[in-house]
């Protein structure tokens, strides 16, 4: 990715949702939802510089043969471990955040037989976190019927030896239309209808002592999806949007229902890497773009 910004993509044929791009040893490795590969959910691409990827098989090996739902891979290396993070459930429905490890990025990843999240009653999107002074923290989006806007909010508590949590805190709640999910859904099992809303997908960046909270708002399967940004001095918060809405990535330019995304590195240069629907809105695939930080946050730049 030389001479300009990156295309945006897509930049792999396939399904490839949520993704998360952890780089070692020179390379950078991708983990989306999606495809079963040979066995193993959570397809893994490889490449040397973040534009050619190619499928090194699937990572995680399931937790037995029964039909679940395997969303949202992040993966953390520390003492020469790799820690998954993701959630399992079926559908909308009993999510509950998990960990695997392996020795190796491409796994394959063993699930430790924790459930980290046994007290909610729906998370998804684990984000594990390191900050420059060594704290390890898990952030994630939960369910909660309280306050004027109820929905998935954004949760964090510290991450003790890489498998346990400490305190879960709510560290962002929607604060707006764009982040409707859906007027009057009908939850049968919270016992009513609610015009829910929903944050997910976060992911936190250090910068100068200040901590920048990405994540995506809205209905995944519409336009009105898009990543919003809110900053904080401490990774507990309390986070503030310094711009409210989809400031970071929205739909247009050829990009529909953008999302989920993760940052990292390519020389000094950040590029936030999500996913966004094809043409005819059967499938969600990888793209990249620059980020820039010319206006003191983060936008991705798009041709």
């Amino acid at each position: 990715m030389t001479g300009g910004p990156a295309p945006v993509g897509p930049l792999y044929p396939g399904y490839f949702a949520d993704p998360f791009v952890l780089r070692h040893a020179g390379r950078y490795y991708a983990y989306g939802t999606g495809r079963v590969v040979e066995g193993r959910v959570f397809e893994v691409l490889a490449s040397d510089d973040l534009e050619h990827w190619t499928s090194c098989g699937g990572a995680l090996l399931p937790l037995d043969e029964e039909p679940r739902d395997y969303w949202a891979p992040e993966v953390a290396e520390h003492g020469g471990t790799f820690f998954m993070y993701y959630s399992v459930g079926e559908g909308d429905r009993g999510h509950h955040l998990r960990v695997a490890t392996a020795p190796h990025p491409t796994g394959p990843f063993r699930d430790l037989g924790l459930n980290l999240s046994p007290e909610e009653p729906f998370a998804i999107d684990p984000h594990p976190f390191r900050t420059a002074s060594g704290e390890w923290f898990l952030y994630f989006a939960r369910d909660d019927l309280s306050g004027e806007r109820p929905g998935t909010v954004l949760a964090a508590a510290p991450l003790h030896d890489m498998t346990r949590l400490g305190e879960v805190r709510t560290v962002l709640r929607a604060s707006g239309d764009w982040q409707r999910y859906q007027a009057e859904r009908a939850m049968p099992h919270y016992g009513g209808v609610f015009d829910w809303h929903t944050l997910e997908g976060p992911f936190v960046l250090e910068r100068g002592g200040t901590f920048h909270l990405l994540y995506s708002g809205g209905a995944w399967i519409g336009e009105t999806y898009g990543v919003g940004h809110a900053t904080a001095p401490h990774p507990l918060g309390p986070f503030q949007e310094p711009q409210p809405g989809a400031a970071v990535l929205r739909s247009g330019r050829g990009l529909i229902g953008p999302g989920h995304a993760s940052v990292t590195q390519r020389g000094d240069q950040d590029h936030l890497v999500f996913h966004a629907w094809d043409a005819a809105h059967t499938m969600r695939q990888l793209h990249v773009a620059p980020l820039s930080w010319a206006s003191g946050r983060p936008v991705a730049v798009v041709p």
